[in-house]
């Protein structure tokens, strides 16, 4: 994935294919500020999904955004945040969280998955 405005240093090795959710109402900034060399911050809207390159030991800081000012609410190892780049076989899609809350709501009975982790992204970039 090219990441065209701050791609990571030439040198930086296992880089791997991350996903976040801005599950909030607010606002959030996302930034990593722990690899040398590299600048990576995005603005991530309500319910807008991040998909980036990073490498394992990098921490995203997500900074809420509030008036006139932001609050450091989450450091997350991208380790964590680590997707499958290759796309699943049909069987093997598990459904997101968010989509058995919605079957659940829709519907009045659960379905009896259980969450499970993204496995394919659904943006390829933000701008």
């Amino acid at each position: 994935m090219a990441q065209i405005l701050d791609p990571l240093p030439y040198n930086s090795p296992g880089r791997v294919l991350c996903c976040y959710v801005n599950a909030t109402s607010n606002i959030q900034i996302a930034r990593i500020s722990n690899v040398p060399n590299w600048y990576f911050e995005r603005v991530v809207f309500p319910g807008q999904r991040l998909v980036f390159e990073a490498i394992p030991e990098a921490l995203l800081e997500i900074h809420t955004g509030k008036m006139a000012s932001s609050i450091l609410s989450d450091k997350i190892p991208c380790d964590r945040l680590q997707i499958d780049q290759e796309l699943p076989a049909i069987d093997e899609v598990h459904p997101s969280a968010a989509a058995i809350a919605y079957h659940e709501r829709v519907t009045g009975r659960s379905s009896g998955a259980k969450p499970s982790v993204l496995t394919t992204p659904a943006l390829s970039s933000i701008d």
